[in-house]
């Protein structure tokens, strides 16, 4: 479990499941940027059984705010190379945009991938029109490195996705472990 001062960071429980399979599928809770196809209650039960959402290729944490409400979701998954981890997030209601839970939850996230584990970037994908979502990685210290030109398939559409990304020594000289 990992603790901030907005939101804590824990994996999916099995008493979560419910209302977890409701909140990943609402779709106006998806808005522009996130694919509108439903995910089959029945294959995310059977994936929880198995795997709990966690796997040596990708890791699922549940944001929840102080009152214990799961309010997003929070991943982390292997990217294009063998030293890198692509993150990707989700706030799950609109009304708690801009409160600060996405940014913390990405925070904590950073810290603990670069405190365990030995990659050398982390990477966030984000459409560029995803204004909120581009300045959550930036306020986390990762920088814009390019444009992946027609990258997603999004509501029947390619589209471009701007790559953000940060790299250890980036991260620890933030973290005042290096001078």
């Amino acid at each position: 479990m990992l603790k901030g001062s907005l939101c804590t960071l824990r994996h999916l429980l099995g008493t979560d499941l419910n209302a977890f399979i409701a909140l990943v599928n609402d779709l106006p809770s998806r808005g522009d940027y996130f694919s509108g196809h439903f995910k089959s209650p029945e294959a995310m039960r059977k994936d929880f059984m198995q795997t709990a959402f966690v796997t040596e290729d990708s890791e699922l944490f549940v944001v929840e705010d102080l009152r214990h409400h799961i309010v997003g979701v929070i991943t982390h998954f292997k990217s294009r190379t063998p030293t890198s981890r692509e993150i990707g997030y989700r706030l799950f209601d609109v009304e708690l945009s801009g409160q600060g839970y996405t940014t913390e939850a990405l925070r904590l996230l950073t810290d603990y991938l670069f405190r365990v584990h030995t990659w050398h970037r982390l990477e966030v994908l984000a459409a560029p029109g995803n204004v909120a979502s581009l300045r959550v990685a930036q306020k986390c210290g990762y920088r814009e490195d390019g444009t992946l030109r027609g990258a997603f398939f999004i509501n029947g559409r390619h589209e471009d996705v701007k790559v953000l990304g940060l790299l250890r020594p980036e991260w620890e000289r933030s973290a005042g472990m290096v001078p």
